[in-house]
């Protein structure tokens, strides 16, 4: 069963094709690979974000408050109506990333974040967050603003599970056809050959991943997908008025 209730701290790396290569030949040493990506290259992960009608959460969070949160629905491929997905708050608070899902079919997934009305109680399903769920939909008015998808390659530590590296690539936005069994397409995201790292870890990370994190010259950077794509919306609409204006 995927862990539904976990705290940890993120720390996120934007690379290109040379230093990812370079540094993931040299983490095998330490790590291996997702046992799904043991026998394929990436896995696609999907997601739906829900917002309020002026992007309150979004907007909040650029803002880089000490605690922040944020709605979203995650499927593993493209789902259909009676896949299993997963409905996730996440939470950061002094840096501190908590996150809370609980598994749905990708129908009432849909009707509880419609309606507010919290499904009939599965035995795959997580009934404290679906409670936790209903709370924050009843403290905000949300609606799908964002589809975003990327492939993945995780690996985990070989001594300590609890520290785990993504490497995602190809992210896809769009913010039409908001629906996950729609499939993964939309405009992308980083520029060719970038690749987002996150190094994941429940407490401070090893001295041989700090070691190699100096060596490689790699320097954390803040960058929250559904944040950059945000920003990229706003630029692209100042520039479309602009030239609206000026034309």
């Amino acid at each position: 069963m995927a862990i539904e209730v976990f705290n940890r701290y993120e720390n996120k790396y934007l690379l290109d094709n040379t230093a990812y290569n370079r540094f993931y030949m040299e983490l095998l040493a330490h790590m291996e690979l997702d046992a799904y990506n043991k026998q394929h290259e990436f896995y696609s992960i999907t997601n739906l974000y829900y917002d309020t009608q002026h992007d309150a959460l979004i907007r909040n969070s650029l803002s880089k408050p000490k605690y922040k949160e944020k709605l979203r629905l995650r499927a593993y491929g493209t789902p259909d109506q009676e896949a299993r997905v997963y409905l996730e708050i996440k939470k950061k608070v002094f840096g501190l990333v908590n996150k809370r899902r609980t598994a749905l079919k990708l129908n009432e997934a849909y009707e509880f974040v419609r309606t507010g009305a919290a499904p009939q109680l599965r035995d795959y399903m997580n009934k404290q967050v679906v409670n936790e769920i209903s709370y924050f939909l009843e403290r905000y008015e949300l609606m799908p603003k964002l589809y975003l998808s990327y492939d993945r390659k995780a690996m985990f530590s070989k001594e300590n599970r609890d520290l785990r590296i993504t490497f995602d690539t190809n992210i896809r936005c769009r913010r039409y056809d908001l629906s996950l069994e729609q499939g993964p397409y939309g405009e992308q995201l980083l520029e060719p050959g970038q690749w987002l790292m996150e190094v994941k870890a429940e407490n401070t990370i090893p001295m041989w991943l700090s070691r190699l994190l100096s060596e490689h010259q790699m320097y954390r950077t803040s960058f929250s997908k559904y944040g950059n794509e945000y920003k990229k919306m706003l630029k692209n609409s100042t520039i479309e008025q602009e030239s609206v204006l000026y034309a």
